[in-house]
């Protein structure tokens, strides 16, 4: 490859972002992996990151939170309007795809406390602070949980923590049984439709989940609108659809559920594994207290307890609930808006970048601060188009609808278009782009380097570059304890951590079913409005982002993945990294085999021998792509194939919808990734005959992407 001087390349890049940001300018790359000419492509970025603008990102987010917009809504619609005329306006051949999917709104939502005599709790309380300029909107949607049945349910209270299975074994220690009981769980630690699914699986009759001020209010620091956190009044809505097995409209798995799709082609959603079979609605801690201040029996396991000032008890009873829930399910559509820029040279390579739009309520920071920024990337695509310039692949801008209710928007356009995305080198996904300041982000292995090498070339508001500040910020994490959830499960080099995806966000689909590679990416902060009223521009404006100069950050970081993904010469993935986090997700899973098991009792020799070989395999075609041939096609055929190789076509035991053999969203973390999710889950059961015959499937996928690296000569 061609290198070039830092200072020379400063000349063009420095300026222009000079001129657009606070922060201090920073130098150039003399080289970026994947291209043999760093000065042209240094150039295109230069005058790409002069173009997202601060004061349009606070007037795109303005407009887009105005008005609730949960979807299906005809607010939702007037928002798919709005991205797709500026999608327009910045050159991109934009549709609004549409999709008929199966959701519920509210209908009747009330929880009433029955037992003990004299005690009254009618909940939900309206959502509510002094001063805030959005709450009252009629529109704003009572809480409740998307995917929940309808049902009238009396029964005691018995307090379960967050809901894990380590949780219900705890009970099951204390001799509480949960059969028949309503459930209380708090928000946190896993997905709230794992919480659902668990209670399900140990005979509860209902489900509630609040928001314990330990986790997002009052303790970590002052309530809303004094400060970020959750005010007592605060709920959390959201999904409880069993997105682990499988995404997207809850009749159509695999199918894309197009509005002309027939019946016959659906299942009844009572046949769907997605849909819980027992209600569940979310409450404020507001309406909770009562119920945990009156509940006796055991003193809770003190790590259970949270942050109302008494004794935490797990029941059951005597506090008794009447859950009553009337939904209204219907096939109700939503609007995907997707615009392309059509590549000059591989036009059949779509490079594809996507946020979603719909939110609960306002969604000033989920999601909308993610499209806020979108558009000023596009906005920067749009400059450099006016140009004549074109990218050599096609660029495909996508703002996704029904996110919310389970990946809806994005899932059924994935499926739809499964044969245009085989050659798809790369899927960017921005959901919670910014609710702070500390950048951070997730990727297949592959992809990590990228995401690393991209931020060093985008100025931080900080001073500094993005890189730079999130190496501060990772190290402040490391000593600090930080939180183990969002790091990787392993990782190949000291560098800043880039975790693992699960789901919970767009880039599901993309990766876990088809095999795209993937990454996310957000700049976070205190933040304890999740999912309610007052996530709203208010909120954003005193908390999230004064001046919206992260949301430049991100608007520049967003575009510029797409920008160098669409551009190189030679795809910029990383497979001997990819081949080292497998080695160490193996070597894991034979301590757990072996724990469980005894020693050598689950032979790993066949699969560590594929995961050599793939490491190797990595190793020499990433030498190949510092040094690439001067037509570089079958390289790139190559690097693309070898992700789709990890998918095992039958898919994974139990829930064949996700294929990928080594990451999925966990069936009892459900956001969080498992990685190697075939073993570990067998491991998880106990089952050593799965455990077996999951490793040989695992070992013939490393095996295909060793032998499809190989195939390049």
């Amino acid at each position: 490859m061609k290198f070039l001087p830092a200072a020379l390349i400063a000349t063009v890049l420095l300026p222009a972002i000079a001129s657009t940001t606070s922060s201090d300018a920073v130098p150039a790359p003399s080289a970026i992996f994947g291209y043999r000419d760093p000065f042209a492509e240094a150039a295109i970025e230069s005058r790409f990151m002069a173009v997202p603008d601060a004061k349009l990102a606070e007037d795109h987010l303005r407009t887009l939170t105005k008005a609730p917009h949960m979807a299906g809504t005809a607010e939702d619609k007037a928002t798919a309007d709005y991205v797709a005329q500026k999608f327009r306006d910045a050159g991109l051949d934009t549709e609004i795809f549409e999709y008929k999917v199966w959701i519920n709104y509210p209908a009747e939502i009330s929880v009433d406390m029955t037992a003990p005599a004299g005690v009254e709790m009618h909940g939900p309380t309206r959502e509510h602070v002094d001063n805030d300029p959005f709450q009252d909107d009629p529109r704003v949607v009572m809480p409740f949980n998307s995917m929940s049945p309808s049902g009238d349910v009396e029964a005691d209270i018995v307090y379960a923590n967050y809901g894990t299975p380590e949780d219900f074994e705890k009970l099951n220690k204390l001799k509480v049984d949960v059969r028949g009981k309503i459930v209380l769980v708090r928000y946190g630690h896993n997905f709230r439709g794992v919480k659902v699914f668990v209670a399900q699986e140990h005979g509860a009759a209902g489900v509630i989940i609040y928001s314990d001020p330990a986790d997002d209010g009052w303790p970590r620091g002052d309530e809303y609108p004094d400060g970020p956190w959750r005010p007592d009044t605060g709920v959390q809505r959201g999904s409880v659809g069993y997105m682990f097995e499988f995404a997207g409209d809850p009749t159509t798995p695999g199918t894309a559920s197009v509005p002309s799709l027939p019946d016959s082609k659906r299942i009844s959603p009572q046949q769907s594994a997605q849909m819980p079979t027992i209600p569940v609605t979310p409450l404020s801690y507001h309406d909770v207290w009562p119920m945990l201040q009156h509940l006796e029996g055991p003193d809770s396991p003190r790590e259970w307890q949270g942050a109302l000032p008494f004794t935490y008890h797990v029941g059951p009873g005597p506090a008794r609930v009447k859950m009553h829930l009337k939904q209204d399910y219907q096939f109700r559509t939503v609007w995907d808006v997707v615009g392309r820029v059509r590549g000059s040279r591989l036009p059949d390579e779509w490079v594809v970048a996507g946020n979603h739009r719909d939110a609960w309520v306002y969604g000033a920071v989920d999601p909308n601060s993610g499209t806020a920024a979108m558009l000023e990337a596009v906005h920067g695509v749009g400059e450099l188009l006016k140009s004549s310039w074109k990218p050599k692949r096609t660029m495909v801008f996508c703002s996704w609808d029904g996110e919310e209710e389970g990946l809806m928007g994005s899932t059924e356009w994935v499926e739809q278009h499964e044969s245009d995305l085989v050659r798809s080198p790369a899927y960017f996904n921005m959901d919670v782009a910014v609710s702070g300041p500390k950048f951070g982000a997730s990727a297949v292995p592959s992809l990590k380097q990228f995401v690393r090498d991209v931020t060093k070339s985008v100025p931080s508001p900080k001073g500094g570059t993005v890189y730079e500040a999130w190496q501060k910020s990772s190290q402040a994490e490391t000593s600090e304890g930080g939180d183990a959830r969002s790091l990787p499960m392993a990782s190949a080099d000291a560098d800043v951590p880039v975790g693992d995806l699960g789901s919970g966000s767009d880039y599901t689909a993309f990766l876990q079913h088809l095999g795209v590679p993937a990454s996310d990416i957000s700049s976070t902060g205190p933040y304890g409005v999740y999912h309610s009223v007052f996530d709203n521009f208010a909120w954003f404006k005193k908390y999230g982002d004064p001046d919206f100069l992260y949301e430049q950050q991100m608007a520049r970081v967003f575009g510029l993945e797409v920008l160098r993904m669409a551009d190189a010469n030679v795809l910029p993935y990383d497979y001997e990294t990819y081949g080292k986090e497998v080695a160490t997700y193996l070597d894991a899973a034979r301590t757990r085999a072996n724990d469980k098991f005894g020693h050598g009792a689950v032979d790993f020799r066949t699969v560590d021998a594929a995961a050599r070989r793939f490491q190797s395999a990595g190793a020499k075609v990433l030498a190949k792509q510092r040094k690439p041939p001067s037509d570089p096609t079958r390289l790139n055929q190559a690097l693309i194939a070898a992700e789709r190789a990890l998918l095992e076509p039958k898919g994974l035991p139990h829930r064949p919808w996700y294929r990928h053999t080594v990451y999925a969203p966990g069936e009892y973390t459900g956001y969080a990734a498992v990685v190697i999710p075939g073993v570990n889950e067998a491991l998880d059961k106990g089952d050593s005959d799965r455990v077996r015959q999951q490793l040989a499937v695992l070992a013939a996928a490393l095996d295909r992407a060793a032998r499809t690296l190989e195939g390049y000569r």
